[in-house]
């Protein structure tokens, strides 16, 4: 073999080895670079407070037997119920329809609570805290009040709930972190 051949060969190996380490190189970076992007386009929607409230209150609802499912809304003012009917299928006769339970959401600084009234008192369907608190305690009921505490950093809100004439009400104690 001459010189001349060796050479070429060597060459051309190491030309095909250079072509092969470049475009292995080439698709690596490219599928980390899609990669980094993510396969599918990420979704511009930012859920808000009340779009997480009312997704939460409806997974709590679906959990709970038709027949006790109230609609759930959401209340911008805090402690004013919004009384409601649900909608169960009464099993009397038409001529006496059976009395059905009312519940009301609530909105504190600490946190959300919708309750209702049955005929052995308050009962709390569903709480939801407040960004920075916890559910730290809490009486479902049915009781004579039904309670639910969220505490926060400074803070400790305690909302107690009673029934009068089927109506649900709320009364709320703020408890700072420094008394």
């Amino acid at each position: 073999m001459s010189l001349g051949r060796v050479t070429a060969r060597f060459l051309a190996g190491a030309g095909a080895w250079l072509l092969g380490a470049g475009a292995a190189t080439g698709g690596c970076l490219l599928a980390v670079s899609a990669l980094g992007q993510g396969l599918a386009p990420a979704p511009s929607q930012q859920l808000t407070v009340a779009a997480v409230n009312r997704a939460l209150a409806s997974e709590a609802e679906a959990a709970r037997p038709a027949a006790l499912m109230p609609p759930v809304r959401s209340s911008a003012t805090p402690l004013a119920p919004r009384a409601r009917k649900s909608t169960a299928a009464p099993s009397l006769p038409p001529s006496s329809p059976a009395p059905q339970p009312s519940t009301a959401d609530f909105t504190s600084g600490g946190g959300s609570v919708v309750a209702g009234c049955q005929p052995a008192g308050a009962y709390l369907v569903s709480w939801i805290p407040a960004q920075g608190y916890a559910a730290r305690w809490w009486v479902r009921g049915p009781a004579a009040t039904a309670e639910v505490t969220f505490a926060g950093s400074r803070k400790v809100v305690t909302m107690t709930i009673s029934c009068s004439g089927g109506v649900p009400s709320a009364s709320t104690t703020v408890t700072h972190g420094d008394e």
